[in-house]
């Protein structure tokens, strides 16, 4: 029992892994580092979840991405947990207010997954992101608006737990990321540089749920030349009253602490 209960924690930390590079996928050697699992028993946990649907390796490839039963679990549930529908439509009438790519991320235990990109009419655009890909809390702006947002002892629990993750792939240090919170939590604003593309920025904040619980974030990101300093205070405040709306369109019989 133990060893089959071991197996379905590794296959599902596959999955979840399998889902945040997109359609580009993840090489084999990728995993095997991510997990801390031996080359062998990630082949063999990727061909069983190929078997399952759950994985499929990219033709041509040596690459993995999720497989078509995922997208088929994700259509059934949409009817229980897709509380943003409201979200989407104000998230298109913003884009194409600001000009470059918005992002709406969703809370995922201690990670941020974007389940909303909305590209702006700015002929140079940036696509950081997918739907469906997920990041540590803290790494972007929306998830650094999140973990900023959250209550200090369940922040600090989140932080021990990822904080590996992040100060790996966003090139931090935990003075940095401190700070950013810090900075996040007298400005009302997270911007990131530089810290997940090279070349961009981006603004985030979070959004609450009727209890006041972080559980979502709003972002715009686009090419540094394009976020002066004023830009980014004048994006910040469209950023807070847009999240404000998507706020109050949150019915409270639908919960959505219920994605947290």
């Amino acid at each position: 029992m133990v060893a089959t209960s071991r197996s379905v924690e590794r296959a599902l930390h596959l999955v979840r892994l399998l889902a945040t590079p997109g359609r580009r996928g993840i090489a084999l050697t990728d995993l095997a580092r991510l997990t801390g699992m031996s080359h062998s028993t990630v082949h063999r946990l990727l061909q069983r979840l190929i078997s399952e649907r759950l994985a499929r390796q990219l033709e041509g490839s040596k690459r993995y991405a999720l497989g078509s039963l995922a997208f088929e679990l994700g259509v059934a549930a949409t009817a229980q947990f897709d509380i943003w529908q409201p979200a989407r439509t104000l998230m298109r009438a913003f884009a194409d207010e600001v000009g470059d790519t918005v992002y709406l991320v969703v809370r995922s235990g201690t990670e941020a997954v974007c389940i909303e990109r909305v590209e702006g009419p700015s002929p140079v655009r940036v696509l950081t992101l997918e739907a469906g890909s997920r990041r540590p809390l803290g790494l972007g702006a929306g998830g650094l608006a999140i973990l900023a947002a959250l209550p200090d002892e369940e922040r600090e629990d989140t932080i021990s737990s990822i904080a590996p993750d992040i100060l790996m792939q966003g090139k931090l240090t935990k003075t940095s990321l401190y700070a950013s919170i810090a900075d996040y939590q007298r400005n009302g604003y997270a911007h990131v540089r530089n810290r997940v593309t090279l070349g961009t920025s981006a603004v985030g904040v979070h959004i609450s749920d009727t209890l006041g619980c972080p559980i979502a974030a709003i972002s715009v990101a686009a090419i540094d030349s394009r976020m002066s300093r004023q830009r980014i205070a004048t994006l910040a405040t469209q950023l807070q009253g847009t999240a404000k709306h998507i706020q109050h369109t949150l019915k409270s019989d639908n919960d959505p602490a219920t994605l947290r």
